[in-house]
Formats: structure tokens, sequence, C-alpha cells
């Protein structure tokens, strides 16, 4: 009876350990805190997006910052490097006003990083749909700070 109590605690605790390295290496358990923070990042990202700030967008990111669009790669280095009117203007020209999340899920997270499934549209000024885009978003916390590092999407 001694050695099956034995086992048991042995097997209880290996278990345990290795649940714990399960979250640090990613799970499905999200940390409530984690999302409050996550989501408020994402809500930061669409606000400054939405009003055009470039600057206000960039400081969503963490650097090097990817996205994956139109079946290419781009690296955004650091802030500052892009033209506002390009960024915006190209997206303006095809009538975008502004955009809404239509969904965030978090889908995996650890304690310093977290994939997002997200889907958003785009609208013209008269509320009208151009169009539904879903995305994966990676955020990273590094030093002590929440950030979009990738992104991974079917909009132009």
């Amino acid at each position: 009876m001694k050695k099956a109590i034995l086992l048991l605690l042995v097997v209880i605790g290996f278990r345990s350990a290795n649940a714990q390295k399960t979250i640090n290496a990613g799970s499905h358990r999200i940390d409530p805190q984690i999302k409050i923070e996550v989501y408020k990042v994402l809500d930061q990202y669409l606000t400054a997006f939405n009003a055009k700030d470039l600057n206000a967008w960039e400081r969503t990111y963490q650097f090097p910052h990817y996205r994956l669009a139109s079946g290419k790669i781009s690296v955004l280095e650091k802030t500052g490097l892009r033209d506002p009117k390009k960024v915006f203007g190209e997206l303006q020209q095809q009538g975008w006003d502004h955009s809404k999340w239509d969904h965030r899920n978090i889908i995996q997270a650890s304690g310093d990083k977290v994939h997002v499934d997200t889907e958003f549209s785009r609208y013209r000024k008269d509320g009208s749909l151009i169009g539904h885009y879903e995305s994966l978003y990676i955020l990273t916390k590094e030093n002590g700070r929440w950030g979009i590092k990738f992104r991974s999407s079917y909009a132009d």
C-alpha cells in the first residue's frame, strides 16, 4: 500500500511539473491578466490605425516587426521608416475609411508570447463593407511590454 501511495505521489508530481512546463511553452489555458493586456494592445493598434496615426500605430509593434501578406513577408526593423501618406493613402484610394475587429480569439499563450486568431473588416465612410480579412497576430512581451511582433493576413 505504501508503495502504491508513493508511486501515485511521484506520478502526480511528474504530471504537475510537466503541466507547468507546458504552460510556459504555450497553452490553450490563458492567464486572464495576459488576455487583458493583449486585448488592450490590439485595441490601441486598431484605434491608431483608424486615426491614421502611424507613430501611435507603430508603438503597438515589437521590432523587428514582421508581416506576411499577399505571399510576401515584410520586415520593419524600427519605427519611423514608413511614409504615412503611402501607408494610409493606398487604402484610402480603395475607399477605406476605418476598420473594426470582427473577432479576436487567443488560441495559445505563454507568459511572453500569444497567438491570436483575428478577423477584421474594412469599411467605407458611408459604413458599407469593403471586406473581411482573417489574420493571425503574434504578440510578444519584450522589455516588460506587450506588442505585435508578427502579422499574417489575407488582406492586401
